[in-house]
C-alpha cells in the first residue's frame, strides 16, 4: 500500500483494480490523495474519470481536483485545505445557499493563499468559472473532466457524462475576460479530495491522464513545451508518454531527406547487382 509517485490519507480507500475511493457513502468521510512530483509543465491538459454515487436521494457534499502549491493537507475544502495557493476545481453536490443555481454545481477557484473559500454560499464569491451539471451524479455513461491550460492564457474544463463521446464545455477563461493573466504557482502539486457531513456519496476516482501541451502561439512569438514524463493509470501511479506536440516544416524535412537516402541507397543496390549480373553473363 505504497507508491512511489502518489500519497494518501483520511479515509481514501485503495482499490487498484477498481477505483480509487475518496469518501465512501457515510457521513463524516474525508479522504485525499496527492501526486509525490510537482507538476512542471508550462502548458498541459488533465483528463480523469471519477463516479459520484449513493444510496440515497439526498446526498453531499462533494470532491475537488487541485493544482495547488499545497500538497496533502487535509481541511475544510472538499477534504483539502482553505486558504490554498493554486487551483481547485469543485464537484459540489450539496447545495447550501445559492439560489437560481441547480446542482450538482462544478467550479473552479483560483486561490491566492490568503482567500478563504466561501462554503456559507457554495463559492460564489471565488468562482472563476463554472456550470451548472445535472445528471452528473449516477451517470449511465462514464463520467469523465477534461481539464485544459495554457499558461497566464486560458483555462477550460469539459465535461463528459449526457453521453458516451459527447463532451460538454463548462466554462472557459482566459486572459482578454478581464480578470487578469491565470498563473498557477510554480511548483504545485496535483490531487483530488473529498468530504461528506450528515450526507453522504461515494466519490471514486477511476484513471487520470496528464499531458504536456504544444503551445502554438507563446511569449515571444514562439512555442513553448515543457514538464515531465506524462501520466496515466487505472488508478493513480501508472504512467505512459503521450506528448502532444506539431512536428511542423522541419520534421517534414527530415521525412524528405530520409526518403531520398533510403531511395538512393535501395537505387545504388539495385544498379550494383545488374552490373555484377552482366559481368556473369559476359563470363558464361
Amino acid at each position: 500500500m505504497a507508491s512511489r509517485w502518489w500519497d494518501f490519507g483520511g479515509d481514501t480507500i485503495i482499490r487498484a483494480d477498481q477505483y480509487i475511493r475518496l469518501a465512501a457513502d457515510i457521513p463524516s468521510q474525508s479522504g485525499w490523495i496527492f501526486s509525490k512530483i510537482p507538476l512542471t509543465a508550462t502548458n498541459w491538459e488533465i483528463e480523469f474519470e471519477f463516479s459520484i454515487a449513493g444510496k440515497g436521494n439526498l446526498h453531499g457534499d462533494g470532491f475537488a481536483l487541485w493544482v495547488t502549491k499545497e500538497r496533502a493537507r487535509p481541511g475544510s475544502v472538499f477534504g483539502h485545505t482553505d486558504r490554498f495557493e493554486g487551483l481547485g476545481v469543485f464537484f459540489d453536490t450539496y447545495k447550501n445557499n445559492r439560489p437560481g443555481v441547480v446542482f450538482p454545481y462544478v467550479m473552479a477557484m483560483l486561490g491566492d493563499g490568503k482567500t478563504s473559500y466561501d462554503s456559507a454560499n457554495d463559492g460564489k464569491a471565488n468562482e472563476l468559472g463554472g456550470c451548472s451539471a445535472r445528471g452528473l451524479r449516477g451517470s449511465a455513461v462514464p463520467s469523465k473532466a477534461k481539464l485544459t491550460y495554457f499558461q497566464d492564457q486560458s483555462l477550460e474544463l469539459q465535461l463528459q457524462y449526457k453521453a458516451a463521446d459527447q463532451w460538454t464545455q463548462c466554462f472557459k477563461v482566459t486572459a482578454d475576460d478581464g480578470k487578469g493573466p491565470i498563473k498557477m504557482p510554480n511548483t504545485a502539486y496535483l490531487g483530488f479530495s473529498a468530504h461528506t457531513g450528515e450526507l453522504s456519496d461515494n466519490f471514486d476516482i477511476v484513471s487520470v491522464d496528464t499531458k504536456n501541451l504544444y503551445s502554438p502561439v507563446a511569449s515571444g512569438g514562439r512555442g513553448s513545451q515543457g514538464g515531465p514524463p506524462n501520466r496515466k493509470g487505472g488508478a493513480p501511479g501508472g504512467f505512459k508518454s503521450s506528448n502532444q506536440s506539431s512536428g511542423g516544416w522541419g520534421w517534414f524535412l527530415f521525412k524528405v531527406v530520409a526518403f531520398c537516402l533510403v531511395a538512393g541507397g535501395a537505387y545504388m543496390g539495385y544498379t550494383a547487382y545488374r552490373t555484377k549480373q552482366r559481368r556473369e553473363y559476359r563470363g558464361f
